[in-house]
């Protein structure tokens, strides 16, 4: 069973524009995700038509992954204890930097793969403080009451841009070149900055104002938190095997398979885009839908997403696999609308970035792996056998997460 919510949506869309903090944001990070869903897509494109070797692919993306992984959990400290807009700006400001050199690198000339990769690691290592702070401001910018529909808005326009972004890459890095794409998401940044400097983050009733410890201290109970919470840890265990089993091969060999299997490598772009067209839906479907059990539903809804990337390796026609990318979006967006609301109604406001630090953190530590080992296993064997192996464990992992009876019966928050 569920309930709709009272606020028809129009309301809902006219009451989150009038909170000024959330409209800066909210338009800053729309731009910014659009740029970079055009990035994945564009450097496995670019390594791919220009050395041709899986291995390559996977070394690169590594690269920026290891990076994301060793320092989100400084980035959770920080941001539970400092101005998390500052910390943003500061990220948006280091990553526009990165991407701007690589767009010059790349207008000059083929920059050696491990300037490339060095590049790509800074790049990771910025966004490791963004992303648990930003988690944290969203809560700080509407009322207590509106953070679901905040959350729900958010992610739909923000796949809004993801799906814009995938197309806009493709296009660009085969007519026009792979420079412009780096450029283009260089300038979202500065965009992101500018607009965060103008939020003024409302406070929560919470222990925000308690003494910084020492980081040692901040982690562990950052740790004691997600500890504590089956449904937490359960869920970043299922995203630690799924992640680098589904998501790593594909985003090493997705292009390769395209090119081999599917013998039209700008598949892998729009099959991003039919992704991105699921997610629109499903976050609009998500923003009021309050289901009673939030992430009995949200599991069983994230399976379609490794199983699409099982129907992409098979070869299916064009339409049954741009049909899967759609039904894969709409999974991950009710995902992760219900996953980050229960984090935020039920994590302390004080600790939310911390756990939020831990969660990307498990869920993308063996990510790496997932990319270098998909990259040599295709030197050896078949790239779409891999990545069918691959999508086959992410299901079996996600499906095993449903045998939870915290995660089951955690009952929304009226």
């Amino acid at each position: 069973m569920s309930q709709s919510g009272g606020q028809p949506r129009l309301s809902v869309l006219r009451a989150l524009w009038d909170q000024r903090n959330y409209r800066l944001l909210w338009i800053g990070q729309t731009l910014s995700i659009m740029g970079d869903s055009m990035i994945w897509v564009a450097a496995a494109l670019y390594i791919t038509t220009t050395t041709g070797s899986t291995r390559d692919v996977g070394i690169v993306l590594a690269a920026g992954s290891a990076a994301l992984v060793i320092f989100l959990l400084f980035g959770g400290v920080w941001a539970d204890r400092r101005p998390r807009q500052r910390i943003m700006i500061g990220s948006d400001l280091i990553r526009a930097t990165v991407q701007t050199l690589l767009a010059a690198l790349i207008f000059t000339g083929e920059p050696p793969l491990w300037l490339f990769a060095c590049l790509v690691a800074v790049f990771g290592a910025a966004s490791a403080f963004f992303q648990p702070a930003y988690t944290g401001l969203v809560p700080q910018t509407v009322p207590e009451e509106m953070i679901q529909e905040a959350q729900g808005v958010a992610h739909t326009s923000h796949y809004v841009a993801a799906f814009i972004g995938p197309g806009i890459a493709t296009l660009l890095a085969l007519h026009a070149g792979f420079g412009w794409v780096y450029a283009i998401d260089a300038a979202t940044f500065v965009v992101s900055a500018l607009l965060l400097v103008w939020i003024v983050p409302r406070p929560r009733a919470t222990v925000d104002d308690a003494p910084a410890q020492s980081m040692r201290h901040e982690l562990v109970a950052g740790f004691r938190e997600v500890s504590s919470r089956a449904w937490v840890w359960v869920t970043l265990l299922v995203a630690l095997v799924a992640v680098m089993a589904a998501l790593g091969p594909f985003q090493a060999l997705g292009a390769t398979v395209a090119r081999d299997t599917h013998n039209e490598i700008s598949i892998f772009g729009w099959f991003q885009v039919a992704s991105g067209i699921g997610a629109i839906l499903g976050a609009a479907s998500a923003v009021r839908w309050r289901p009673r059990f939030p992430m009995r539903t949200a599991t069983a809804w994230i399976l379609a997403w490794p199983a699409s990337i099982a129907v992409y390796a098979l070869g299916a026609p064009t339409w049954v696999t741009l049909g899967a990318g759609v039904v894969s979006g709409f999974g991950s967006s009710i995902f992760l609308v219900q996953w980050e609301t229960a984090l935020a109604q039920r994590i302390p406001p004080g600790s939310l970035s911390r756990v939020s630090s831990y969660d990307w953190m498990v869920s993308l530590a063996l990510l790496p792996v997932g990319y270098l080992g998909a990259g040599f296993l295709a030197e050896h064997f078949d790239a779409a056998s891999v990545l069918l192996s691959g999508a086959t464990l992410g299901v079996v992992a996600v499906a095993a997460g449903l045998l939870s009876h915290e995660l089951r019966n955690l009952r929304r928050i009226d």
